[in-house]
């Protein structure tokens, strides 16, 4: 079976590269990847598979070998960032403002390869294997919920994800068992003060300064109330307050995350986040509105799961490229499936030779992962269902 694989994944090296390309030049963003849709879903069709529409841009396509065995699930992916992409490769963003900054566009053409090879040996295995194509992956409360409650693992015996990642030497395997990728929480904050001319700051509350001590003084809650030994991160990611060079402005919005695996953790870093708001800003006779959004729970893997792919991929890659990985901060909705179903989100390599890491606007990824990738795939649903 091995070669006979092998032999199917060469043979369809050019359509591979070719449809990922495709979908890097209309990249769309969470729940607006009509496009998408229907490229993907034309491919299903093409190849006899049944396909139906989810979760508003999502699909569910379902591939039947002979009567008997298990059902199991391959996720895909589908949105871009909100991101205007950089540089001069041929197959740059065509849609102003979208990008697929982190690899979904290798994510759903290895799929489609994997769909490929499966349809034409559905005569070879007993079973069933369901593709998801998933929305909305990149902006939280994201899209795999959304797919669950419409049915998306309605039968499903165990489901299997890949990440194509920067972070790992192309075609090399990794995956954690039980924890793997963090709780991904947002949180908004506005410092409001009391707004003047900047040549008469004693007449004012300055939310600029409230601001800045704020997010300082947030950095103690991860210092100083966390457990050094459970990981924990608390990030801002944009500050905004005035517009003018001579004017305090009234107020300053600030935005970022916090990311950890310890439901815990979480809560306590929630609480204290709340109480050194509120103080610093009490001190400095400022005020804040605190929101804060709990995102994507933490991504843990059944141990079992991984285990069972990574023998799999051992047997497709030799055992040098293959190996446990430590937990990344990152986070990842195919975290809800887990909580549903057995399965194992795993990351294959894909960063030799790029310069740009996952979200950034020069981001690619090394497209001699792609074949690896659908190999993989393709493999793990025939041995399952073996």
């Amino acid at each position: 079976m091995k070669e006979d694989l092998r032999s199917s994944i060469d043979a369809l090296g050019g359509p591979l590269v070719a449809w990922r390309r495709e979908l890097h030049r209309h990249p769309e963003v969470a729940f607006a990847e009509a496009w998408t849709q229907d490229y993907l879903r034309a491919h299903f069709r093409r190849l006899g598979i049944p396909v139906r529409k989810m979760a508003g841009t999502g699909l569910r396509a379902v591939l039947k070998g002979r009567p008997g065995g298990r059902t199991v699930a391959l996720r895909t992916d589908m949105d871009a960032l909100p991101l205007q992409e950089e540089g001069d490769k041929p197959y740059l963003s065509r849609n102003p403002g979208a990008a697929h900054a982190c690899g979904h566009d290798g994510h759903m053409a290895a799929l489609m390869a994997a769909a490929e090879i499966l349809a034409a040996r559905r005569r070879d295995f007993r079973g069933n294997v369901v593709f998801l194509c998933q929305p909305a992956e990149e902006s939280p409360p994201g899209g795999a919920r959304l797919m669950i409650a419409a049915g998306a693992l309605e039968g499903v015996d165990a489901i299997f994800g890949l990440h194509l990642w920067q972070g790992l030497p192309t075609g090399f395997v990794g995956a954690a068992r039980g924890p793997m990728m963090a709780q991904s929480d947002n949180f908004r904050l506005t410092v409001r003060g009391k707004g003047g001319h900047a040549s008469m700051p004693q007449a004012t509350v300055d939310p600029i300064v409230a601001a800045a001590e704020v997010v300082t003084a947030l950095q103690t809650v991860i210092s100083r109330n966390v457990d050094p030994l459970k990981p924990a991160v608390l990030s801002f990611g944009s500050i905004h307050g005035g517009s003018v060079h001579n004017v305090i402005p009234g107020e300053v919005a600030l935005l970022g995350t916090v990311r950890t695996f310890d439901p815990k953790v979480q809560a306590l870093i929630k609480k204290r986040m709340r109480e050194v708001v509120d103080g610093t800003c009490s001190a400095l006779g400022a005020s804040a509105d605190f929101e804060y959004e709990d995102g994507y729970p933490p991504l843990v893997n059944d141990p079992a799961s991984v285990d069972f792919a990574l023998r799999v991929a051992r047997d497709a890659f030799g055992e040098e490229s293959v190996g446990l990985i430590e937990p990344v901060m990152g986070g990842e909705d195919f975290a809800c499936y887990l909580q549903e179903k057995p399965g194992a989100f795993l990351f294959l390599g894909a960063g030799d030779g790029t310069k740009y890491p996952h979200h950034h606007p020069g981001f690619d990824i090394d497209e001699r992962a792609l074949a690896p990738a659908a190999y993989f795939l393709a493999s793990l649903a025939l041995k399952f269902l073996a």
